[in-house]
């Protein structure tokens, strides 16, 4: 079997048409990020892209590139096929999550090249399409209406809206979104900014609006009153931050605090994604494949994985849409729905990469 012999990383910065803003004081006005590269030693390549979130991860262009030098030596020589080797070599590295997602996912394709096939063909699917819905970011109201507008006419019918800044004003702007888009499925991200003596009303409130879920409502530490608030069922709660991890996750479903299980592959590969949605599947619970901020190239690897059986849920896999630019054609949405056989079509552009490119790394 190949072994693996180089990684390569090399940055990149592509601009939003408009930054994304989101929990109390976050904000994103360009993907500045970096792609790693796995070479096996029979010349196989294999793709993944760092998403870099300082303020959820910890992580930087800094500290990515040294955590790679701190890996380096003890992945290059591993056989690409062997799971448990390298496996034990990221989880023996904690934290730094979006580097070991991304090399999870580089090396899950490079695997898949050296044996002849795509990642696509060894990620096979379950369903032959899944909804897909696109994230609005804090905004103000003319500013959501115009970004919410842009995604419709791509094809999007499901919105992911962030709130927690202002929430007399989210109400508003939830409002006229219902207004706008009458046959477009609304849900709320709170990014933990509600507190446990309000969330109650707040998500009565939402449920009277007709949100299908929310995302997060507490901050992570209040597990007791996250798990309270379930019990009272007004909506259904999406685990995000509280459920990072397989550790994470085992804790919430001893805990029973969700409902649906938010998967980004962007932090936790193929590898831990896989293995998430089994523990999350086996309790009963939901799941959908949820965005990082990534490029169309990140959407892609991330969509494989919506196509997985107990993936339920819409899919954030529209984000790409407010990038001004991209290395990868993403398949056009239809109606709602990302369809496998328009997926696979989508190919990694090396010219178009290169525009983007910055020192490698």
């Amino acid at each position: 079997m190949a072994s693996i012999r180089h990684l390569r990383l090399i940055p990149f910065r592509i601009p939003l048409k408009a930054p994304l803003r989101w929990g109390k004081a976050s904000e994103l006005a360009h993907l500045e990020h970096a792609l790693l590269q796995v070479e096996l030693s029979d010349g196989s390549l294999g793709r993944a892209e760092v998403a870099i979130r300082p303020t959820i991860y910890g992580e930087t262009l800094g500290s990515v590139k040294a955590g790679l030098e701190y890996l380096r030596p003890k992945l290059v020589g591993l056989e690409a096929d062997d799971q448990e080797a390298i496996r034990a070599a990221l989880e023996a590295f904690p934290c730094n999550l979006g580097l070991k997602g991304a090399l999870d996912l580089a090396l899950w394709e490079a695997w898949a090249r050296s044996e002849g096939e795509e990642l696509h063909q060894v990620l096979k699917p379950a369903k032959h399409r899944v909804r897909v819905a696109y994230i609005l970011g804090i905004a103000s109201e003319e500013e959501m209406l115009s970004d919410a507008r842009m995604a419709y006419g791509a094809g999007v019918r499901v919105f992911k809206v962030k709130v927690g800044r202002n929430l007399e004003e989210d109400g508003r702007k939830i409002a006229r979104l219902k207004e706008a888009f009458p046959e477009a499925e609304l849900y709320a991200d709170a990014n933990e900014t509600l507190s446990p003596k309000e969330a109650e009303a707040y998500l009565m409130a939402w449920k009277e609006m007709g949100l299908l879920y929310v995302e997060e409502p507490l901050p992570i530490e209040e597990v007791e009153a996250r798990r309270k608030l379930r019990e009272k069922k007004i909506l259904p709660l999406i685990a995000d931050d509280s459920a990072m991890t397989p550790k994470d996750l085992r804790r919430e479903l001893l805990l029973d605090t969700f409902d649906i299980l938010n998967l980004k592959p962007a932090r936790t590969g193929v590898t831990w994604t896989l293995e998430m949605l089994s523990l999350a599947r086996e309790k009963g619970k939901r799941a959908m494949v949820g965005s990082q901020a990534q490029t169309s190239f990140g959407a892609y690897q991330s969509a494989l994985l919506a196509f997985q059986q107990g993936v339920t849920e819409p899919n954030e896999l529209a984000f790409h849409l407010k990038a001004e630019g991209g290395f990868l054609d993403f398949p056009p949405f239809r109606q709602g729905w990302l369809y496998w056989e328009d997926l696979v079509e989508a190919r990694f552009d090396e010219e178009a990469f290169g525009r983007y490119a910055l020192e490698e790394g």
